[in-house]
């Protein structure tokens, strides 16, 4: 069956499940496996989940009960890998028997071994296990899903423990790739072709070199004189410790683009505290004053948790606040939701009501939604840079792309995914900018 056979897979949540994914479709290449345009076509489907959130895990569950019916009419292989792998092991079968395999992140150099067993002995498997040689997955096997932009992990898990989050617990402590191995990687996708590098991590500020210790602006540097490359990005930085250093790196090193993604979780100082997350509100505005001092103009996006427990009204006013203060460029935003293994569901109650959650929510990025708004109408008539994407995924005469400060543009004229071309802009929305290309 693996040999003839095709592929199918589907990603939850967040970049490193993205590059995740292409790092499992290299995998499945290598084995002689074809990619399938759906789970109807596919002999081997795999659901690449995330449990960050409740309800992002509960929709997995709801999604392998679509697949009984499928594998009482044909064979097929059905694994879940990602973060509800490592959270739940073996627990999945009993909730979702049609599963095949569970696979977890630290793990999934292990593939062909497990899919080896359940075709060839007809067992279930379960690997969840630490595998040292998956941080260093080499870049000519993985699939990569875009010749342009590309991801490169720079280091796996996550040392801060914030009450709320899971992370530390689905992908473990902190473990980083050396810099020459980064470079190295950077230099191989600049050879073939891509313009835009993002840097991966958790919490990037504490890279470290395991050989030498160099920081993560070292490693910044160290890509930034890669040959070729046009654009380099990276997520996610804590804001604890962003520092002068980086703030320096966005004015100073030509290549890193002017947009960094900086989780503020909440603008409440108190719950900053319950969440462990090492800063006030005061010292997170006012490294977002000397930011912009430095660099005009940055784009900032942020994540932040409504009806954490114990806010009150005060606490999610003082977010409101701090998203009126800081103007963000784009926001992720979701209501609070306890999580195993973690101090909050351990210690922390989960007093604020249901309805309170969505109503602050909704009043949080209808908030947000008129920001964003306001600051892309200040962009019409304004000629951005645009590196083209493809076509626009809501309007197929379109093209799309993005700008250095991460803003989607949707555009008329004639261009070829990879250029890097000047748009004028026409008009805007509150998550995107359309203009026209006149070469």
């Amino acid at each position: 069956m693996l040999k003839h056979g095709r592929f199918f897979i589907e990603t939850w949540g967040c970049q490193m499940n993205a590059h995740d994914s292409e790092k499992l479709s290299g995998s499945l290449r290598r084995l002689g496996l074809e990619p399938a345009d759906s789970e109807a076509d596919a002999s081997v489907i795999i659901l690449n989940t995330c449990s960050v959130r409740e309800k992002a895990q509960e929709k997995v569950f709801a999604r392998l009960r679509n697949f009984t019916a499928m594998k009482k009419s044909r064979s097929v292989v059905v694994g879940v890998t990602g973060c509800v792998a490592q959270q739940e092991g073996a627990a999945i079968f009993d909730r979702s028997p049609e599963v095949d395999f569970v696979l977890g992140t630290q793990s999934l150099v292990q593939l062909p071994e497990v899919l080896a067993t359940v075709v060839g002995r007809k067992e279930k498997v379960v690997e969840i296990g630490r595998h040292e040689e998956n941080l260093d997955i080499p870049p000519e096997q993985i699939e990569r899903v875009s010749g342009i932009k590309a991801y490169i992990t720079i280091m796996e898990g996550c040392d801060n423990f914030c009450t709320f989050c899971i992370v530390p617990f689905t992908r473990g402590r902190e473990r980083c790739r050396p810099v020459e191995d980064i470079v190295r990687e950077a230099e191989v996708l600049a050879r073939a072709g891509y313009l835009e590098v993002q840097l991966l991590g958790q919490n990037v500020n504490s890279y470290r070199d395991p050989n030498d210790g160099r920081s993560f602006e070292a490693l910044l540097d160290a890509v930034n004189a890669v040959d070729g490359l046009r654009r380099l990005r990276f997520t996610s930085p804590h804001p604890k410790d962003f520092g002068l250093p980086l703030m320096e790196r966005f004015r100073d090193l030509e290549k890193l683009c002017p947009h960094m993604h900086l989780p503020a979780q909440s603008g409440s100082t108190r719950v900053l505290a319950a969440m462990n997350r090492g800063y006030t509100r005061e010292e997170l505005l006012s490294k977002v004053v000397r930011a912009r001092e430095l660099v005009p103009g940055i784009a900032l996006s942020t994540d932040l948790i409504v009806g954490f427990p114990g806010e009150a009204d005060q606490d999610f006013d003082d977010t409101l606040d701090l998203v009126q203060q800081v103007a963000f460029d784009s926001i992720y935003s979701f209501k609070y939701s306890e999580r195993p293994y973690t101090y909050a569901s351990r210690e922390q109650v989960d007093d604020v009501p249901e309805s309170v959650k969505s109503t602050r929510l909704a009043r949080l990025q209808e908030f947000q939604r008129q920001i964003q708004l306001r600051k892309n109408q200040s962009l019409i008539g304004d000629t951005v840079e645009v590196l083209v994407e493809g076509r626009s995924k809501k309007v197929e005469s379109e093209l799309s792309g993005r700008t250095p400060h991460n803003r989607v543009v949707n555009f008329v004229g004639k261009s070829q995914p990879g250029a890097i071309i000047p748009v004028h802009i026409t008009r805007a929305g509150p998550n995107s900018l359309f203009g026209e290309y006149n070469h």
